[in-house]
């Protein structure tokens, strides 16, 4: 029976055939000291996480309030409802990730808003709100930017 013990570069021989014998013991050449030392001194790889952009991610708006004012149009209170398109897990952890994003049919023009995504999963936004000029208009949401902070 062969027993090897890889982690000291030793190996021990029983002798099987005959008890009278003594167990012989021989160390391996040095380059094989070295190769089991080396890939033990070896630190982990860094991990590596997919790239976020906007194109990772759909957005929808959700209505929270909305009163209306007959022909005259709306006021609209709204938040984004963001969906990321890979694994979370693929995301990098300690990062945060600025989405800025732009509400169209405000009856004043396009609102700017920007939502912090942190801890992979972690959403920090404000709500929005809007008026419509009618209370039929359509509002809309398109991602534009997404940037990392540095972690």
């Amino acid at each position: 029976m062969i027993v090897a013990v890889i982690g000291t570069g030793v190996y021990v021989v029983n002798a099987q055939e005959d008890d009278s014998k003594p167990a012989s013991v021989s160390k391996p050449s040095s380059p094989d000291d070295d190769t089991v030392t080396a890939a033990a001194d070896e630190p982990d790889p860094e991990p590596t996480y997919t790239e976020v952009d906007a194109d990772s991610f759909t957005i929808k708006l959700r209505t929270t309030e909305k009163q209306c004012f007959g022909s005259a149009g709306c006021n609209v209170t709204v938040e984004p409802e963001l969906t990321y398109l890979g694994v979370s897990e693929d995301i990098n952890p300690d990062a945060v990730y600025d989405i800025t994003y732009e509400i169209r049919g405000d009856e004043s023009g396009p609102v700017i808003e920007t939502a912090e995504l942190s801890n992979q999963a972690s959403l920090n936004y404000s709500e929005s709100a809007i008026s419509t000029a009618s209370p039929g208009a359509k509002v809309s949401v398109k991602i534009t930017r997404v940037t990392e902070r540095g972690y």
